[in-house]
């Protein structure tokens, strides 16, 4: 079967989300989930993105994205990989994490109220799934961005952007007092008989008014095809990654041949390769090819051996 084709564009709003293979667990304990999270700093830093709203349950996660760069596509690639991998070696498991392809629904944020839904959707799920038992407060459910909303903005992660929800509430500020009627809000919401609401992010595509519909159907009947479009995000990604490796070449003084004749392990090119891998998606053998630093598992050790001494030092 054909895979279906990801409409992106820059500053689509998605919400995005993926459950356990076979509905197993995605999060076997705390460690865990903030190890997820970690890995979401790492995504956001290397695409742009900005987070609305998140919610990590057992076998399942949601997440609303915002993405300033046409990048879903490949943000997403990187970002459950590397937790995927980062599980398996913690629990010395192997194999796949998730069950096939992540759910991406398309959210207008024109305002209009769709993103105050689509949010206010992934903050009720722990109470929706009851996870959280009788009086329990929304705020008791600390892995989602609930909590977070109620706290002062220094306490969060700098990919949380809150403005934008607190606006479709009509909050104006995000401000001690924003905070007190964005809770008492919400709590009041869920009392509320939302399913209905609800029923058409769970079963549809889109998320928005009919002209915003329409827009996204022109956008797919225009699309290239599904090869031709993995071609030109692989061509920008590359892209990006070459005026790294351009602009590192040029603050140290390098010519492009200096690589040949440098050593696989000079510190200068370590630091350099840190940057790609910390900035861009690209893998560790593209890395170690284009600055002529031996073999993809070399370069792994040499970057694992940094971190640690980084880590040491600090």
């Amino acid at each position: 079967m054909a895979r279906k084709l990801r409409i992106q564009y820059p500053g689509a709003i998605y919400h995005v989300m993926n459950r356990g293979d076979r509905r197993e667990l995605i999060f076997a304990d705390d460690q865990d989930r903030r190890q997820f999270l970690e890995t979401l700093t790492e995504a956001c830093q290397k695409t742009g993105w900005q987070v609305h709203a998140y919610c990590l349950m057992s076998n399942h996660f949601h997440l609303v994205v915002e993405t300033p760069q046409a990048n879903l596509v490949e943000g997403m690639k990187w970002f459950l990989g590397a937790y995927t991998s980062r599980y398996n070696r913690r629990h010395k498991e192997f194999g796949h994490l998730f069950s096939g392809r992540y759910k991406a629904l398309l959210v207008e944020g024109s305002g209009n109220g769709y993103l105050k839904t689509v949010c206010d959707y992934v903050h009720l799920n722990p109470a929706r799934a009851k996870v959280l038992q009788g009086q329990e407060p929304l705020v008791a459910y600390g892995w989602s961005s609930y909590p977070q909303y109620l706290a002062p903005a220094s306490r969060r992660p700098p990919w949380l952007r809150v403005d934008r929800l607190l606006g479709e509430w009509a909050i104006p500020k995000d401000s001690v007092a924003g905070r007190r009627v964005f809770g008492q809000r919400m709590e009041g919401r869920r009392r509320e008989e939302v399913a209905e609401e609800f029923k058409g992010m769970e079963r549809g595509w889109c998320l928005g008014g009919e002209a915003f519909r329409q827009e996204l159907l022109e956008q797919v009947r225009t699309q290239p095809s599904p090869s031709h479009y993995g071609e030109a995000v692989q061509e920008a990604r590359q892209g990006q990654a070459e005026r790294l490796v351009v602009a590192g070449l040029k603050r140290l003084g390098w010519k492009e041949a200096v690589l040949l004749s440098t050593p696989k392990g000079d510190p200068k090119k370590v630091r350099l390769a840190q940057e790609l891998r910390s900035q861009t998606t690209m893998p560790v053998a593209w890395i170690a090819e284009r600055l002529k630093m031996g073999s993809r598992g070399y370069l792994a050790w040499l970057l694992g051996r940094n971190k640690k001494a980084g880590t040491a030092q600090g």
